[in-house]
């Protein structure tokens, strides 16, 4: 079969696409999501719990090593000891996902959707009620490795919404998907925000010696929100791909998941994925240094970074929600990619020559936007480019391909922010997604 076709015994019907699926994907990423990035505002408060209570000692005192002689190499101080060190954690976590997610969208094809996504989402409560219970630096990074291991959920309900929808319908349904991250995104921030504070030891002291910890509601919360999704996808979450998809996958296997990227036979695919991750780089950079610039240039205070990313946020949903789908109608993906790509080079420009405030709001109005084109324009193009029967593997590989930059650039945006300056990393996205647009001029357009 060719990758451009699709096998129509496997295509569903009108009425199953209606409606099965897309509200209680949507549902499932949305909820998945609040779990996922509810940590995200607690990585300085969580490294200083465990420096204070496990000191300098074992894993995390090596780690702390490591960040001090890299910057000392750097002539740096303290400071940006501390920027590598969360950079190194959230690196950890990235590094996992990159991993384990095209092993479980392979399994997927093989196995069917609704299994493994059950399994997943098992597995990522079980790492939640391990943090819950991380009274030391090592169960806490035990945590960390059990969600990682299995965050390919996302890539299964992502290879869901390919397997309901229609060859013409994907990009603008992938857009559907695209809210549900931002949404997910900005939600799960603002609770773990909300409930930092709230440290059950206080009122109950006797929790510590099973090893709660000041951030265990934050990780209660994460833990519920796994076990009603689970809940969510028994009831409701009837299976996506049909017998015959199933029976043309090839059995899955943990492989090097750079042999599994460069393996890829389909061109138009490979080169899709270059590009996804020339700019998800970009984006990445953006995030990690966002809000450093700022502080640094405004003295921003948390709550006012919080009002910017909640505004990205919105911008984003409000992209991929309604205006890619009502583009996606007009035009076909690859325009849509590139005009996000040029977008986006815009905002990053803005951004990073921002002098008031407000530039900083007009700049990620151009990239909120610009993303919200790319994400699901290049979701759409993959899935597009594949056989019915590969949708979990390559959109897996995907995946892991977005978490590979995001394992890798925190680190290097932070040091290039220390070293040279804040706009520089806004420069240097701009010029990666001018590469990613260069890349993108050379796609196919798919066959619908």
């Amino acid at each position: 079969m060719s990758p451009l076709t699709t096998n129509p015994s496997s295509a569903p019907s009108p009425a199953k696409a209606k409606t099965l699926s897309l509200g209680v994907i949507f549902l499932t990423l949305y909820i998945d999501l609040i779990g996922f990035s509810i940590i995200f505002p607690l990585g300085p408060d969580l490294i200083a719990h465990y420096l204070n209570t496990d000191g300098q000692s074992g894993a995390l005192g090596w780690l702390l090593t490591q960040s001090n002689a890299l910057a000392h190499v750097f002539g740096r101080d303290n400071a940006f000891a501390a920027v590598l060190f969360g950079g190194i954690l959230s690196s950890f976590f990235s590094i996992l996902q990159f991993i384990f997610a095209p092993f479980w969208g392979a399994i997927s094809d093989k196995r069917g959707r609704r299994g493994v996504l059950l399994m997943t989402v098992a597995g990522t409560a079980l790492g939640y009620l391990v943090w819950v219970l991380s009274g030391s630096f090592w169960m806490f990074l035990l945590s960390r490795m059990v969600t990682g291991a299995f965050s390919g959920n996302l890539s299964v309900a992502t290879a869901a919404v390919a397997d309901v929808t229609t060859r013409a319908d994907r990009a603008k349904a992938m857009g559907i998907v695209g809210a549900a991250f931002g949404l997910g995104l900005v939600t799960g921030p603002t609770l773990g925000a909300l409930t930092a504070h709230f440290n059950l030891l206080t009122a109950f002291p006797a929790l510590g010696r099973f090893g709660f910890n000041p951030f265990s509601v934050p990780a209660l919360i994460a833990f519920a929100m796994c076990l009603i999704n689970l809940g969510w996808i028994y009831l409701r979450f009837s299976e996506t791909l049909s017998p015959a998809a199933r029976a043309e996958a090839r059995e899955p296997r943990i492989r090097n998941p750079l042999s599994a990227i460069f393996g890829l036979s389909n061109l138009a695919v490979r080169r899709a994925n270059l590009v996804a991750f020339v700019y998800s780089t970009a984006f990445v950079a953006m995030e990690t240094s966002l809000t450093f610039l700022a502080a640094e240039r405004f003295g921003y205070t948390a709550r006012q970074n919080g009002y910017l990313l909640g505004f990205l946020g919105l911008c984003s949903i409000i992209t991929q929600g309604y205006i890619v789908r009502k583009l996606l109608a007009r035009v076909d993906e690859v325009r849509v990619l590139n005009s996000g790509l040029i977008l986006s080079a815009i905002g990053l420009v803005v951004i990073g020559l921002a002098i008031q405030p407000w530039m900083l709001y007009v700049g990620l109005a151009f990239l909120a936007t610009g993303s919200g084109l790319v994400n699901p324009a290049t979701t759409g193009l993959i899935s597009l480019y594949s056989g019915a029967q590969e949708q979990g593997r390559v959109l897996g590989i995907f995946r892991s391909l977005g978490s590979l930059s995001r394992a890798i650039t925190p680190i290097l945006a932070g040091a290039g922010a220390f070293l040279f300056s804040m706009g520089s990393v806004f420069f240097v996205g701009a010029a990666l997604s001018v590469i990613a647009f260069g890349l993108s001029t050379t796609l196919p357009k798919p066959q619908k």
